[in-house]
């Protein structure tokens, strides 16, 4: 059997991100003045236009479940996924160092069924009830031929806000400052297009099987919700001044942990100073995956990184562990080389 990459299960992340790239180009050119920060970052940052006084910035962004939908179809469970959509979107707000304040989402299925629909509705606001943000609209279409029968798409937006002054941004970031990382949940919403060639179409296993490593049935564990951080940086940003955040998803830690910081400088992260779940270790041993590739897919155990200064980072980790997340300090911030893996 040869050993899969991410690219061979189908995604090319050069592709994405030369398209992201074109992108920034695009609309550097017709930049609103009030737009802080646009393509590229966790969440785009726009300063609401107010007369007399200074306003907040509102901070967007979007996403979408993705390919563990497929997950979602073949075992009938679809109260889940909506968790992982505001996660997606909402996360990403709260790295900007925004509080999410308001969700939309849109369903495009090929026949809708009510029971369907107001699971997946269920997952969202469940989602958005841990977030802290509210539900207010979305769209739900029937496109039948463009979707197959008993398959959707899930797709999200998030708006926050966060006063100019609080923005996360990686620009105070310095050499020496440290980095806690926080534990996922499991595998979140990412590297599923690995995860169904390899266990599902490659293997064929059955989602319905207990697997002794991972304590629950296989579909369960990849229908794990992805775990939403926005509480949690709330209350640390309230604690420490927090210098940049990532939060981890594609292109795992080598591309989402170094994003926010200035050019010049990167991370250094210690493989083995935070435990790697063990679905993790499976998929990597099934499939003879290579580690860096493995690095490059998943996130591996941690969801969150954190930079913070030195002298804060003992307060910042137990600020952390009090708002009931599992985190330890991995790495550091270094002059130089964008991201380094040291195992």
């Amino acid at each position: 059997m040869k050993p899969l990459t991410y690219k061979t299960a189908g995604v090319n992340m050069a592709a994405g991100d030369a398209v992201a790239d074109f992108a920034r180009r695009v609309t550097r050119g017709r930049r609103d003045p009030n737009v802080v920060a646009g393509v590229g970052g966790f969440g785009a940052l726009y300063r609401v236009p107010m007369a007399g006084k200074r306003p907040p910035l509102l901070v967007s962004g979007t996403d979408s479940v993705g390919t563990k939908l497929k997950i979602a179809f073949r075992t009938g469970k679809h109260d889940t996924v909506g968790i992982d959509c505001v996660a997606m979107c909402a996360n990403d707000v709260a790295c900007q160092g925004a509080q999410p304040l308001f969700f939309l989402d849109y369903i495009g299925i090929a026949r809708l069924s009510v029971a369907v629909g107001k699971a997946l509705l269920r997952g969202v606001e469940a989602g958005c009830a841990q977030a802290g943000c509210s539900l207010i609209g979305g769209e739900t279409a029937e496109l039948p031929g463009l979707y197959r029968a008993g398959e959707y798409d899930l797709v999200g937006f998030c708006v926050g806000a966060v006063e100019e002054a609080d923005a996360v941004d990686g620009s105070t970031a310095r050499p020496g400052d440290v980095v806690i990382g926080v534990g996922s949940s499991g595998l979140h919403s990412n590297g599923f297009s690995l995860v169904n060639r390899l266990l599902l179409e490659r293997l064929h296993l059955p989602l319905g099987r207990a697997i002794p490593e991972l304590g629950c049935p296989l579909g369960e564990e990849l229908l794990r919700p992805t775990r939403i951080y926005v509480p949690a940086i709330r209350r640390l940003m309230r604690t420490v001044r927090v210098r940049a955040l990532g939060h981890i998803t594609g292109g795992a830690l080598p591309v989402k942990a170094p994003r926010q910081l200035p050019a010049g400088l990167g991370l250094r992260i210690v493989a083995g100073t935070w435990p790697v779940l063990p679905i993790f270790s499976l998929i990597e041993r099934l499939g003879r995956i290579d580690r860096r590739e493995m690095f490059r897919t998943f996130n591996m155990g941690l969801g969150l990184t954190v930079v913070v200064r030195k002298p804060e980072a003992e307060a910042a980790l137990q600020c952390l562990l009090d708002a009931g997340e599992r985190a330890q300090v991995v790495g550091s911030v270094v002059a130089g080389r964008r991201f380094s893996l040291v195992e």
